[in-house]
């Protein structure tokens, strides 16, 4: 079996996706699976102690953001578009549906793109769209996406990420390493070059 990079994310987070732009290429390059994780962002962040206001609510801190976003997307070569709508959680619940059906990639990939590729807005055609693109029954999706039990999982795994010290997103974790942000994957890529190269030294076969 594969070692594991786990990805924390919440659809809010432009820098989320723009990490998302980077990371499931340096998980095939270097042979780890990618483990979608899930969280509420503001839930995880309260866990942390972090009670201050959002990016949103702080004008001179989200001109800079603004911009910032910016020259990341550029440098990926994605669009980017603040979407009308910051309220993705159902998106993000939705995530699990497409994890049990092994279709974590595209539908987060998807969402993404409509969400900050094309500044979109949360309404019923974002899930019905998300559902067809994935050939899932719309209706099964919703209904899966509203559910009490699902609702809880969303809380289980970021109680889980808050056990494990995760405190924002995106945040990508190896064991018990941990690099929080976009501008931390080189890092990554560092630690998973240094761990290659040293399994070719010791003749173990990745």
């Amino acid at each position: 079996m594969p070692e594991t990079i786990s990805f924390y994310f919440d659809f809010v987070s432009p820098f989320s996706y723009l990490a998302h732009q980077r990371v499931p290429g340096l998980a095939q390059r270097f042979g780890y699976a990618l483990d979608y994780r899930p969280i509420d962002l503001r839930a995880a962040k309260l866990l942390a102690g972090n009670t201050g206001p959002a990016t949103r609510d702080m004008p001179v801190k989200l001109a800079y953001a603004r911009k910032d976003q910016q020259r990341w997307a550029k440098r990926y070569g994605v669009p980017i578009k603040a979407p009308i709508s910051h309220d993705w959680s159902r998106m993000t619940r939705g995530a699990f549906y497409a994890i049990d059906r092994g279709q974590a990639r595209p539908y987060v990939a998807h969402v993404w793109h409509h969400i900050w590729g094309q500044g979109g807005e949360m309404n019923d055609g974002v899930w019905r769209d998300a559902a067809r693109a994935m050939g899932w029954d719309a209706e099964a999706f919703a209904a899966f996406t509203e559910a009490p039990e699902t609702v809880k999982r969303l809380e289980a795994s970021t109680r889980e990420a808050g056990a494990r010290g995760v405190f924002g997103v995106p945040t990508i974790m190896i064991g018990d390493e941990m690099w929080w942000g976009n501008d931390r994957l080189d890092f990554l890529e560092d630690y998973l070059q240094e761990r290659a190269t040293a399994a070719v030294g010791e003749g173990v076969g990745r």
